[in-house]
């Protein structure tokens, strides 16, 4: 099957009330624990790679390890362009063979924040194999790579903008900010999601589908594992999963999970190298590692997104 984008994929999300998943990539291990994740489930799949993740890995490399994914599962995969700044590194990543990709405007005012997302748009959609635009109104709070939005410059979505953002960008997906937080420090106190908004924005567009960033459940098992195993994550809080699933029941039909990958990861790492402390092979401590991601993908497809059986 070859890489597919997001448009007939989020059309069954939304139908069927569930969420695709959004996986951000930055190494084989990583994309490997993934995609076996998902195949065990027969779940379609986001995968995400951000600009940090390009600088890191280079776009050629990833590609490559993704193509090789996909012809592994012969599952329905759309490679996504994750926080994408500015128009150069969406044309670059639509030109590298990229099925969808984000442009993040948010932090300019309503009217620039429209034309950038119309240029892309634009060239996005003008492509012999269309690609797919997924656009922000709001801000979310947090750190993840290049992203970082202090709590006083966050701001929820105006649900009274949603319409006329989407007709004059011509944009496949909207994310929204309803208190998600991107990072593993999510809130201070009881977690919550503005619904409210979520539902006001379903309302004004019908059968549109959003977008939850920031969207990591911060599980509790890994945090632990990695303070056990000599870390310090004091505090550490997610969404919890029942408003996420809560969420894909509704209006949204793809869900980002980044955090919880990083998490499952160094989990895995940290344990494997304080239960062997002699082992330098890195197919022996990668394994565990890739494995932690597997498992975590599978709980998030069943318990979070209701994705299984649906490729």
């Amino acid at each position: 099957m070859p890489l597919v984008n997001t448009k007939e994929m989020f059309k069954k999300a939304y139908e069927g009330g569930y969420a695709v998943g959004a996986f951000n990539v930055n190494n084989m291990e990583i994309i490997q624990g993934i995609t076996e994740g998902a195949k065990l489930e027969n779940a379609p799949l986001v995968l995400q790679v951000s600009k940090g993740a390009r600088a890191y890995a280079k776009h050629v490399y990833l590609m490559k390890m993704i193509e090789a994914a996909l012809e592994d599962t012969d599952l329905p995969i759309a490679v996504h362009l994750d926080h994408g700044p500015d128009f150069e590194t969406a044309k670059s990543c639509i030109d590298g063979g990229f099925t969808s990709v984000m442009i993040d405007g948010s932090h300019h005012s309503f009217e620039e924040n429209i034309a950038l997302t119309k240029r892309v748009v634009d060239y996005a959609h003008s492509q012999k194999n269309y690609v797919t635009v997924e656009a922000e109104l709001g801000r979310l709070a947090g750190v993840e790579d290049d992203v970082q939005v202090s709590a006083e410059d966050s701001s929820y979505t105006h649900p009274d903008e949603v319409e006329e953002f989407v007709k004059r960008t011509g944009c496949d997906s909207l994310a929204i900010a309803i208190g998600t937080s991107h990072g593993a420090f999510k809130f201070k106190g009881e977690p919550m999601l503005r619904f409210d908004i979520l539902e006001e924005v379903g309302k004004r567009l019908p059968g549109f589908p959003i977008v939850l960033h920031g969207a990591s459940s911060v599980i509790p098992e890994y945090v632990e594992m990695i303070n056990k195993y000599g870390g310090v994550m004091p505090g550490a809080q997610g969404v919890p999963e029942a408003m996420l699933r809560k969420a894909a029941s509704m209006a949204v039909c793809k869900i980002n999970i980044d955090s919880d990958l990083r998490l499952a990861f160094t989990a895995e790492l940290r344990k494997h190298f304080v239960e062997h402390p002699a082992d330098f092979d890195p197919r022996q401590y990668l394994v565990d590692a890739r494995d932690g991601i597997r498992s975590m993908v599978r709980h998030k497809i069943v318990n979070v997104l209701g994705s299984n059986g649906k490729a």
